[in-house]
């Protein structure tokens, strides 16, 4: 199956409400549609992760941002367009999604992904993915596909057999406030 052949099925998939494992521009990431309550309930099960710790979001550009969160920051766009890391904002204000990838405090946490596979996957797409690292809760993440576990590949609903292109670590996350305020959750 070619890229496109592949990036194809796996919008079917996220269409369906489906589960899938795939490379993200950091580590592997078990995702599905980020709008999709039960879709969401299903990686929370694959994980074995209580409920209430939500997920990263995945969009493909960031003139996607107002889409999701009612007022998005002004260094936002900077930090976004600057970062030479990837780089996961948690903003307040969110909307337009399930509600179990929303925090209790009304936030979300979003990262703009700027090239590989998973840039292609929800550009086509159209719509933001989750995404939470390819392991069962208290494992290691995975940075290749070789690294996840057999409990994840036979239970999700698609593996995304795409090279792996990304970083092999986590992103950074920053907590942004409308005023500009910041903390960093992990660098």
């Amino acid at each position: 199956m070619n890229n496109q052949e592949l990036i194809r099925s796996t919008c079917d998939v996220l269409q369906k409400g489906g589960t899938i494992l795939y490379p993200t521009d950091t580590i592997w990431g078990l995702g599905c549609d980020a709008r999709n309550e039960q879709a969401v309930d299903r990686i929370f099960e694959l994980k074995k992760r209580p409920e209430g710790k939500s997920f990263i979001i995945l969009l493909d550009n960031e003139n996607k941002l107002d889409s999701y969160v009612k007022e998005v920051p002004q260094v936002a766009w900077e930090l976004i367009e600057y970062s030479e890391r990837p780089l996961t904002l948690i903003l307040p204000g969110a909307k337009n999604l399930a509600k179990n990838v929303i925090n209790e405090d009304g936030s979300v946490a979003i990262r703009i992904v700027k090239a590989g596979f998973a840039h292609e996957l929800i550009k086509r797409y159209r719509y933001p993915v989750v995404s939470t690292s390819a392991n069962i809760s208290g494992e290691p993440s995975a940075k290749t596909l070789d690294e996840i576990s057999d409990e994840l590949i036979n239970h999700v609903d698609l593996v995304c057999h795409a090279p792996d292109t990304g970083t092999g670590s986590a992103s950074v996350i920053m907590r942004l406030e409308l005023n500009g305020q910041f903390s960093f959750l992990r660098k």
